[in-house]
């Protein structure tokens, strides 16, 4: 197509220099002939010229068309070059495309490569590093574990030591390492002439603990024991102290949920705890004295408590423990009554002897259990606890000239406290308290729960139980204690005509108090006991502590610490009738108390 336009163009450009050249040469045509009629012969034709123009035309135009043949083959040329050249320069793309992405591979694979062997070697490292520890691990276990296992059961003598103590008293209470609060002399008795001391190892302690864990519930046992029992003594008036003296022994379940129930002999629930209400955190006066510490509630008994966990900051639980009702207490009590009994032979209780009459130990005929309602908080700062505990007290009444009957009282108080940390946790503060009526037995002095009416009834007499803190942690190895407490029981009587009747009464004979008892003329042989002519009934019991515990040695083979503790303790009686010296203070007791501690604890 490109050629055909190419030839009708030059064919145009030819025909444009042929016509006027077709006219000059016709008018030098017409000149010629003029000239040669004149002059010489006549010109060739118009048809010869036309002729000879054409004849020239159609070497001009196959001229044209051998130059147009050429260049149209040279453009084939080129253009057949040029699609050579774009398809090889294509090609070339292509190949320097598919080096490229060859070099990209293998820089990737370079990358991953070296990535892998990195990896290899971290592996390495770090598998050599766990293969390590767990020799080393397995090693520990093997010659000084943490544990015992057994079939997935963790066991742990955690909780665990021996134990040195020595304790020194001015006033003498016959009481060993523990001493009886309520047992403290009066001021001119025979023993609070004389001091005391004594060694013990009574308090050193065994401890077990196993763990099994599941997807959803942890399984706790526990057993903890000591030799701070004595059989003629046993009862179950606060710690259950039977010997060989259980502590503790329980079971627990822990729920992923939050739900926690337990069962078996271990501290009460109404006792002050440091995580939630999770049995085993108790908190402890960190005294010496394994009577703790007057004003201290607790007790050590069975129970089967469960409680629920409410995020963390918020806990709830109940309890059901075991009952028991103090001796009732009082003046002018009557006996036609029956609230519990020394234990039988073929039993096992205690059945052991009395004294001036008395039962050694004695078992009261319980109703229903003791019951503890507990709501804890952790709201970020400290720990903080309210409570409440519901007693029944019965009794069976023999009247005179009428049918016997039973009766029941019932006991209740309220109680709270909190423990919470200052000073970047190198102070530490507490407080606790309980009131209520018929709970002294949840008093670490034990002074009583209830007394009784002329007419046989059970009347719980009130009172209350406080004990403050303070604490100091200025390094890890030492810890800096000071307690204050006391037990308190209010006066409870009324009158049976003319004689007063219950506890604390003030027509009790207090005459004889404040003189120290001797012998006689008239019996030259009688041993000195307490004073005569003091029947007062105990009022408070207070004490005030201060001491140390430093850890000579704390680390993987165990703890070596060490322990002193100075502790004034008073015991005060109700006033009654009698001419004392000082009837305004009332009969009391003193003592001052030392003990000492050196204790080994298993790692």
């Amino acid at each position: 197509m490109k050629f055909k336009v190419s030839a009708a163009a030059m064919v145009l450009v030819a025909a444009s220099f042929a016509v006027p050249h077709i006219r000059v040469q016709a008018q030098t045509s017409e000149a010629a002939k003029k000239h040669r009629k004149a002059n010489t012969p006549p010109p060739p034709s118009v048809e010869e010229q036309i002729e000879k123009l054409r004849l020239q035309m159609q070497t001009q135009i196959d001229t044209l068309k051998s130059d147009l043949a050429d260049k149209d083959t040279q453009l084939k040329q080129a253009q057949q070059s040029a699609a050579d050249a774009q398809a090889a320069a294509a090609k070339a793309q292509a190949a320097v495309d598919a080096q490229q992405q060859s070099f990209t591979e293998n820089a990737a694979a370079v990358s991953t490569l070296q990535g892998t062997v990195n990896d290899l070697k971290a592996n390495q490292t770090s598998l050599a590093t766990t293969v390590s520890d767990e020799t080393a691990n397995i090693k520990k276990m093997v010659t000084s574990p943490d544990a015992l296992y057994y079939k997935g059961i963790t066991i742990s003598p955690a909780g665990s030591f021996l134990a040195g103590e020595t304790v020194w008293r001015s006033a003498a209470t016959a009481g060993d390492i523990n001493t009886p609060f309520t047992g403290v002399p009066l001021a001119n008795s025979d023993a609070g002439q004389l001091s005391e001391f004594y060694g013990s190892g009574r308090q050193s302690r065994l401890a077990l603990k196993a763990i099994g864990k599941l997807d959803n519930v942890t399984l706790t046992g526990y057993y903890e024991m000591d030799w701070l029992g004595a059989g003629v003594t046993s009862n179950s008036n606060q710690s259950n102290s039977y010997v060989m003296r259980q502590r503790q022994l329980w079971a627990d379940a822990k729920l992923s949920d939050g739900w926690d129930f337990s069962a078996g002999q271990g501290w009460s629930l109404a006792t002050e705890t440091t995580q939630g209400l999770t049995r085993g955190t108790e908190i402890l006066p960190s005294t010496i004295d394994a009577q703790y510490e007057a004003g201290f509630v607790w007790t050590r008994q069975y129970s089967f408590r469960m409680s629920k966990d409410l995020g963390n900051k918020v806990f709830i639980g109940l309890s059901a423990e075991n009952a028991e009702t103090l001796n009732p207490g009082g003046s002018n009590l009557p006996t036609n009554l029956l609230i519990g009994s020394a234990g039988t032979s073929g039993g096992l209780y205690n059945a052991g002897g009395s004294a001036s009459g008395s039962a050694l130990a004695n078992y009261s005929f319980n109703l229903a259990p003791d019951f503890v309602v507990k709501m804890a908080f952790e709201p970020g700062w400290g720990h903080w606890e309210i409570f409440s505990i519901d007693r029944l007290f019965r009794d069976r009444i023999y009247p005179t000239g009428a049918a016997p009957y039973n009766d029941m009282e019932v006991g209740s108080g309220i109680g709270g406290g909190f423990r919470a940390p200052l000073a970047s946790k190198k102070v530490t503060i507490g407080l606790k308290g309980l009131w209520g009526q018929g709970v002294g037995r949840y008093g670490s002095s034990t002074i009583g729960d209830v007394t009784i009416r002329p007419d046989g009834q059970l009347s719980p007499i009130h009172g209350f139980s406080a004990l403050s803190t303070l604490e100091l942690n200025p390094n890890p190895r030492t810890t800096i204690y000071f307690n204050y407490g006391g037990d308190y029981l209010d006066r409870d009587y009324v009158l049976n005509g003319t004689t007063q009747v219950g506890y604390g009464t003030r027509s009790v004979n207090m005459s004889g108090c404040l003189v120290e008892p001797a012998s006689t003329a008239a019996n030259p042989t009688s041993d000195p006991t307490a004073p005569t002519n003091c029947g007062g009934n105990t009022k408070d019991v207070q004490e005030f502590t201060a001491g140390y515990w430093y850890n000579i040695y704390a680390g993987p083979k165990g703890r070596l610490r060490q322990g002193f503790q100075y502790s004034w303790i008073r015991r005060d009686l109700w006033s009654g009738a009698g001419g004392t010296a000082n009837p305004g203070n009332g009969a009391h007791g003193d003592d001052n108390m030392v003990f000492t501690s050196l204790r080994y604890y298993l790692p």
